[in-house]
């Protein structure tokens, strides 16, 4: 029998994290097995519950939510939990802050609820999840902002023509399943050419590689809106 997705809720608003329980708990294969209120509960619950996900809010009282995700992702023994902000703005500085502390990605809290669901699966595959609403304001401080990062030219011309294609989709937020059936071509393979171009351009995670890509113009601006 498969494990069910371990999910951590994190928010300070208890009927917030109520909603969340009760929409995780109804989809199969799901299970809650922690709320936190604050940011350093969050931390305590992770490393005593081991959870697949944690949907962290960024705005608690004392530790926030990216102070949180920083100490999750620094710790060694939780390599294997991923953390999904959740936010009320898709424009929110703080999001820009949370991929750069290792978050797998966000989503605005007025998503769908089964657009919520998958994300979760997407996150607990390993894959990073950006917000279907992602606004050019938020792409252009991912690829301008100081220290953001850059590659060698070398690095670049050693992407083949196949390797760089599934770039661009990844950085127009396509999952590996997404991009395999975009491209007629089976998950795996997808996932193994999303690794090596990770690898080749020294990208941390799917995060930064769409940072990557936009800032070397691998795949075009979005239009303003």
């Amino acid at each position: 029998m498969t494990e069910p997705l371990r999910v951590l809720i994190a928010d300070d608003e208890a009927l917030v994290r109520g909603g969340f329980r009760v929409l995780v708990e109804t989809e199969p294969g799901m299970v809650v097995v922690g709320e936190a209120g604050d940011g350093a509960a969050a931390v305590d619950l992770a490393r005593r519950t081991r959870p697949h996900v944690v949907l962290m809010d960024i705005r608690m009282p004392g530790v926030d939510g990216l102070e949180a995700t920083r100490r999750i992702v620094a710790d060694p023994e939780l390599a294997d939990v991923h953390v999904l902000v959740l936010t009320t703005f898709d424009h929110d500085e703080h999001v820009i802050e949370a991929l750069g502390a290792g978050a797998a990605g966000f989503l605005v809290k007025n998503t769908e609820p089964a657009q919520l669901l998958r994300g979760i699966r997407v996150v607990a595959g390993g894959e990073a999840l950006l917000s279907p609403g992602l606004t050019r304001r938020l792409i252009a401080r991912l690829t301008t902002r100081t220290g953001a990062p850059r590659v060698d030219p070398a690095a670049l011309a050693s992407l083949t023509a196949r390797e760089a294609e599934i770039v661009g989709l990844v950085a127009h937020g396509l999952s590996n399943a997404d991009i395999a059936a975009t491209l007629t071509i089976s998950e795996a393979t997808a996932k193994t050419h999303v690794s090596r171009a990770m690898t080749k351009l020294g990208a941390r995670d799917r995060a930064q590689l769409v940072a990557l890509a936009y800032r070397h113009r691998l795949v075009e601006l979005p239009e303003p809106r």
